[in-house]
């Protein structure tokens, strides 16, 4: 059954509009909160939220959902997703939430719900939550003697701080590095840049003073030409780009040079495989990473492991198959060693120790395979589900077989808005440039027809 308020990464949309309202965050509230209630103990939550203006509201709203489910909240204030996740186990949280949007900008916002053990929740939770949010579950919530109570902890940050450089040796140091750092003017802001200060390096802060407004515009992962830039201008070592909440990055090498996912994924694996830290034989990455690195993996002796879309899904797959490293090529980085799900600053932190190690600048150690040319590009969608027509599926088959044996097509709906993003990659670049616009005409054509 197709959710109503769940999509592949929590419930995301534009703030103040439906699903992303005071009213369904608390309920959100009270039914996670009833849902995560175990035994006579007091039942707490973590909250944690990115610098957009609607977090405000959205905080406030699951806070009287939470305590009016009998269950005590630790706001957090800005902190990373994956500060949550950990500090969900670290505080004996029942739950934990995470109010960001991600990569998306300031005007969208989004929920996203961990259990106790710090991972996401499965489908079939969510599904459970979301079955409560139409219900009338104000008639469950607690009695007037069992609400809950909010506070604000102290020192929460500095305890993911601490948390961040102890995934790195004690002997290791960053002194000598000078390294860029791209806030997105998000959840990272205070934690990144002091992280890596105190870890050894000269650390210039870029995109570090959010207003509310700025989370994500112009900068960040998803938008790395300033950092580029910057990198250039103070002749850095290398740059750093975290999104809205933290849990993904990409790097700049010193020539300004953007390196993916694909490339870090390659990177930790190389590294963690000779050092006998990799586990399974291989890692965990999703339909969309490069062919490039299934290459370059196979090259020594490893298996990618493809999942869906989502690191949600990436982690699910790797806790199945026994993998210590998961990821997307977009930046989110999953080493399962230290967190539970993708970590911006804990991932950067394995590239620089590497680099650290060989004593070699960052354009020698970070690319690790030419990556075969990829094509990816959107289509918008209001209803109806076009890829279920006759001729766009005919169109799909007729470009498969045109791609054959040495290319690869993922079209697929995307789980945060209303497009379809169709992908191609295959040796021959103008052949895949050809086949995504040619599949991007006949999708459009259909929506229109709709």
């Amino acid at each position: 059954m197709a959710k109503k308020y769940f999509g592949t990464d929590g419930i995301r949309g534009r703030a103040n509009r439906f699903p992303m309202t005071p009213e369904v965050a608390m309920k959100v509230g009270m039914a996670a909160g009833m849902s995560f209630q175990r035994g006579n103990h007091r039942h707490r939550v973590v909250i944690g939220k990115d610098t957009r203006l609607s977090g405000y509201m959205i905080e406030n709203a699951m806070v009287a959902g939470f305590c009016a489910a009998g269950m005590d909240v630790f706001q957090l204030g800005p902190i990373p997703t994956p500060a949550v996740a950990m500090l969900s186990r670290s505080l004996r949280a029942d739950l934990g939430v995470m109010i960001s949007a991600s990569h998306n900008p300031y005007y969208d916002n989004g929920i996203k719900l961990f259990g106790p053990d710090g991972y996401k929740l499965s489908d079939e939770i969510e599904a459970r939550i979301e079955a409560m949010l139409d219900d009338e579950i104000e008639v469950k919530v607690a009695d007037s003697d069992n609400l809950g109570r909010a506070k604000r902890p102290d020192s929460v940050a500095d305890r993911y701080i601490e948390f961040a450089k102890r995934t790195l040796p004690r002997s290791m140091s960053l002194a000598g590095l000078r390294i860029v750092i791209d806030c997105a003017n998000g959840a990272g802001y205070k934690v990144a840049p002091a992280a890596l200060w105190e870890l050894g390096a000269e650390v210039i802060a870029i995109h570090d003073e959010p207003n509310g407004f700025n989370i994500n515009k112009e900068c960040g992962s998803t938008e790395p030409a300033s950092l580029s830039k910057k990198v250039h201008e103070v002749r850095a070592d290398i740059g750093i780009a975290l999104d809205g909440d933290a849990d993904r990055m990409v790097i700049c090498d010193e020539n300004g040079t953007v390196i993916d996912g694909d490339q870090i994924m390659a990177l930790v694996a190389e590294s963690w495989n000779q050092s006998g830290r990799l586990a399974g034989g291989g890692i965990a990455a999703t339909v969309m990473s490069n062919l490039g690195l299934e290459r370059f993996l196979s090259g020594i002796g490893l298996q990618l492991h493809r999942t869906k879309v989502g690191d949600r899904y990436v982690v699910e797959h790797m806790r199945a198959h026994g993998l210590n490293v998961g990821g997307e090529q977009s930046g989110h980085i999953v080493l399962s060693d230290f967190s539970t799900t993708g970590d911006g600053l804990v991932s950067a932190l394995q590239v620089l120790a590497c680099i650290k190690r060989s004593n070699k600048p960052a354009s020698e150690v970070c690319k690790k395979f030419e990556p075969v040319p990829q094509v990816l590009k959107n289509v918008r969608f209001s209803g109806g589900k076009p890829l279920e027509l006759p001729t766009v599926k005919s169109a799909i088959e007729a470009a498969r077989g045109k791609l054959g044996t040495s290319g690869r097509l993922v079209i697929r709906p995307s789980g945060t808005e209303p497009l379809i993003r169709v992908m191609a990659e295959g040796d021959d670049e103008k052949l895949v440039s050809q086949i995504v616009d040619d599949l991007i005409g006949v999708i459009g054509e259909a929506r229109n027809a709709a």
